[in-house]
């Protein structure tokens, strides 16, 4: 079955797998997804990602969580910002701060998927997939 918004269904994955302790979570494969999950073991906010063979040969990729000694998950929040049906663009000079740069911002811009740091350094805008905190 499809799913409208992938992107969204991989921040709901991880969400939720975190709120239950989990591990690890599989997600459908696809290369905007796998860049996020790559964002997000950079930042520390997961452990590890890799790709995998599903049963019936679709590809996943599996992400590891991330706790600490009391298992509370390092991530606190993930929310979905530019939606199917409202996409959010900013400008190099309008590039959010999340939680008052605590947070990661997730960008899209025409040189990859970057964080709000990196975007602001390479001095590019563009679709502001997600906040991370």
């Amino acid at each position: 079955m499809a799913v409208p918004d992938p992107v969204a269904d991989m921040l709901t994955r991880v969400r939720n797998a975190s709120n239950a302790k989990l591990d690890w979570v599989d997600i459908p494969y696809s290369n905007l997804k796998f860049e996020i999950a790559r964002i997000l073991e950079q930042e520390g906010y997961i452990k590890n990602k890799e790709t995998r063979q599903s049963d019936n040969s679709l590809d996943l990729i599996r992400v590891y969580l991330k706790y600490d000694k009391e298992r509370n998950g390092s991530i606190f929040g993930l929310k979905r910002i530019s939606k199917s049906s409202r996409r959010t663009y900013v400008t190099k000079d309008d590039i959010p701060r999340v939680r008052g740069g605590l947070g990661t911002a997730v960008i899209s811009t025409s040189k990859g998927v970057l964080t709000d740091k990196e975007a602001r350094q390479e001095g590019v805008g563009g679709e502001v997939l997600c906040f991370v905190w």
